[in-house]
């Protein structure tokens, strides 16, 4: 074959692949045009505007903690937020929004996340997040209090139980988990099929080491890819998402983006371990909640079951065509649970 065909035919290729690439971002900005262009009955809600009296914390090992107090100083029960990963307490504005009238609320960053400092890979776990959770009660907490959790949030209180089990029943006089797991996280499916899920799971220890050499080079082109994020998280995040508010799904993204490559690699291997199932007895104390939306693909509708046969006094809301990030697709089932939770903590119930 002479050299000015294997050109043409190279040629021939590379232009092939150029239009099918540039095909796929034209198509997928014209879906997230599309999108955009719905009603959006949230496009004027203040996400990330909502503040309290910010607090300062310093935990045992020198990591700066950002905390909020807002709501009624003098009310009877203190909610203590713990956001989930990847996440801010921002992600907890249709709470704090609803509750903020009726309780004293305190919100905290978790360490690496939001306003909170760094902290060395090896510090990046669930346990060392409870004990952070420990110092936020201790300081800012003067009274009874409830505990609510998303995700990884869910995950640090379950560390605190174990930790610290004596402060539950006094200290704390209720619990709601939202989204998330006890344990064997890394058996999830992500709702694929059992093969491609394996190759999968093979595939994310490379990619995960690649975010904690490379991650300024990885940041950079998540800065690029918001579309394609956009569109990823609108799927994999919100189980109705046709219908989940693109306001919504920017604010969330933009949440996410914000949180570091290295950030993101160093709390992975925490998720993969984390097992706390035999601390969920501490649970029994005091009433508990808890919430999961039917198509979460990521801390599916079977850890939240496992979890309540562990605690077998706690009430599980499964919320229909909601996903992962229930708390803000779905506020108005999760603050009704919420509320329910309060009362039966206020009137001490099991």
């Amino acid at each position: 074959m002479s050299t000015r065909r294997r050109v043409g035919i190279a040629g021939a290729i590379v232009g092939a692949a150029s239009a099918g690439v540039a095909g796929a971002a034209l198509a997928k900005r014209y879906a997230v045009g599309r999108i955009r262009l719905r009603p959006d009955l949230e496009a004027s809600e203040p996400f990330g505007e909502l503040r309290g009296r910010p607090v300062t914390l310093t935990t045992s090992d020198g990591v700066r903690i950002h905390a909020e107090v807002d709501g009624v100083e003098d009310a009877p029960l203190t909610v203590v937020l713990c956001h989930g990963y990847c996440l801010t307490s921002d992600s907890w504005h249709y709470q704090r929004r609803d509750l903020r009238d009726t309780y004293r609320l305190v919100l905290w960053d978790q360490r690496c996340h939001g306003e909170s400092a760094r902290a060395e890979a090896q510090d990046c776990t669930i346990d060392r997040l409870g004990e952070d959770l420990a110092l936020v009660l201790e300081e800012l907490v003067p009274g009874p209090c409830v505990l609510v959790g998303h995700s990884m949030g869910g995950m640090t209180i379950m560390a605190l139980a174990d930790r610290r089990p004596e402060l539950f029943g006094d200290k704390v006089r209720g619990v709601s988990l939202i989204s998330t797991s006890a344990g064997k996280l890394a058996e999830m499916t992500l709702g694929l099929p059992a093969l491609v899920s394996k190759l999968v799971h093979r595939a994310v220890p490379s990619a995960v080491s690649v975010m904690r050499k490379n991650g300024t080079l990885v940041d950079r082109g998540r800065e690029v890819g918001t579309d394609l994020s956009f569109l990823a998280l609108r799927h994999l995040g919100f189980g109705d998402s046709k219908n989940v508010s693109p306001t919504v799904v920017d604010f969330v993204e933009s949440m996410i983006r914000a949180v570091p490559a290295e950030v993101i690699a160093d709390f992975y291997p925490a998720l993969m371990s984390h097992d706390k199932l035999t601390a969920l007895d501490v649970l029994d104390k005091v009433p508990t909640a808890i919430i999961v939306g039917e198509r979460d693909w990521l801390t599916p509708p079977d850890h939240s079951r496992a979890i309540a046969a562990a605690v077998p006094t706690a009430q599980l809301t499964t919320v229909p065509d909601a996903s992962h990030l229930v708390q803000l697709e779905r506020p108005d089932i999760v603050n009704d649970a919420l509320r329910e939770l309060l009362k039966r903590a206020e009137r001490g119930d099991a």
